[in-house]
């Protein structure tokens, strides 16, 4: 298995764990502030090692000026000041959009369950990917998707079949944030031809913190922000590493890879979301939960092979 492989199993892993946090955290903690912070500790990990290569994005806002920062060759479609302000809309609806709705849907469902459904995320970039030419699907792609789907839905048959009258919102908010960051995941790839992925990754973070700093104002997150607990900063802490680690791996594993190859490795949040929701935060653990991941880690070996 590739470089970029390992990377996006590495990051789905971290994506599992962060769930399991931020259902922890949102005990104390709103949603958008939440996401705010969460990103805002992830852009201070990756800023470091962002301004090396940072001449790219800033030959991208000086249109008609060729740059080689520290070698990097500046392709001619850099010089477009649109590129920045793409990037800029993709940050903010990968990590506010999409964080903001997961975390709402935290709010009403477990943090197994809402990894589970978060894995509809491949079979939506696979979509994606194909309705706009940038992927070609084969079968064993799409057979290892179905799979991945089939365990989802296995996992969320109890809930499916359930006699109660209880509402959906937070497993459609869950839905809501795969399909945004299927669309991002998607629309990302060609800009992660031209720029360095660690200034994309920070810049991205950073338009995301700048809006949702804004648009979380109504959680009054100005006054309430240093009366959160140690242990719910604790997890916020880990939330916002994991995030800035997690990301740049991503998009590496995005850059080198077809999208729907590197989704299809978010099958291994649900594993990870639930056994450490079982472990740290006493959630049970369904019948149907082990058959599952099995239909998803067969789903996800039968994808990785299936695809180029």
């Amino acid at each position: 298995m590739s470089k970029a492989l390992w990377a996006a199993a590495g990051a789905s892993v971290l994506v599992g764990a962060g769930i399991v946090a931020s259902r922890y955290a949102l005990v104390e903690v709103p949603p958008l502030t939440l996401a705010m912070i969460r990103y805002a500790i992830g852009f201070a990990c990756l800023a470091p090692f962002a301004f090396r290569d940072a001449g790219a994005l800033w030959a991208a806002w000086t249109p008609g000026v060729e740059r080689q920062p520290h070698g990097l060759r500046i392709e001619s479609a850099m010089t477009s000041r649109w590129d920045i302000l793409v990037l800029a809309a993709l940050g903010i609806g990968q990590f506010g959009v999409l964080i903001a709705l997961l975390n709402f849907g935290l709010r009403h469902v477990g943090a197994a369950q809402a990894a589970f459904i978060f894995s509809l995320f491949p079979l939506l970039t696979m979509v994606l990917s194909a309705v706009l030419g940038r992927e070609r699907i084969t079968r064993l792609l799409l057979g290892g998707v179905a799979l991945s789907i089939a365990g989802v839905a296995l996992a969320l048959s109890p809930r499916l079949g359930a006699a109660s009258s209880g509402h959906w919102w937070g497993e459609l908010a869950v839905a809501a944030s795969a399909l945004t960051g299927a669309v991002c995941t998607v629309l990302y790839r060609p800009y992660l031809q031209r720029y360095p992925t660690v200034p994309v990754s920070a810049f991205a973070m950073l338009a995301s913190v700048i809006a949702l700093a804004f648009i979380a104002i109504g959680e009054a997150w100005p006054s309430r922000i240093f009366s959160f607990s140690a242990q719910a900063w604790a997890a916020m802490v880990f939330i916002g590493v994991s995030s800035g680690i997690g990301y740049f791996w991503w998009l590496y594993a995005l850059k080198n890879e077809a999208p729907t190859r590197v989704t299809v490795f978010l099958a291994l949040n649900p594993v990870t979301a639930t056994l450490l929701g079982w472990l740290l935060l006493g959630e049970s653990v369904q019948v149907v939960a082990l058959p599952a991941l099995v239909l998803i880690a067969l789903g996800l070996g039968l994808a990785t092979r299936g695809a180029r």
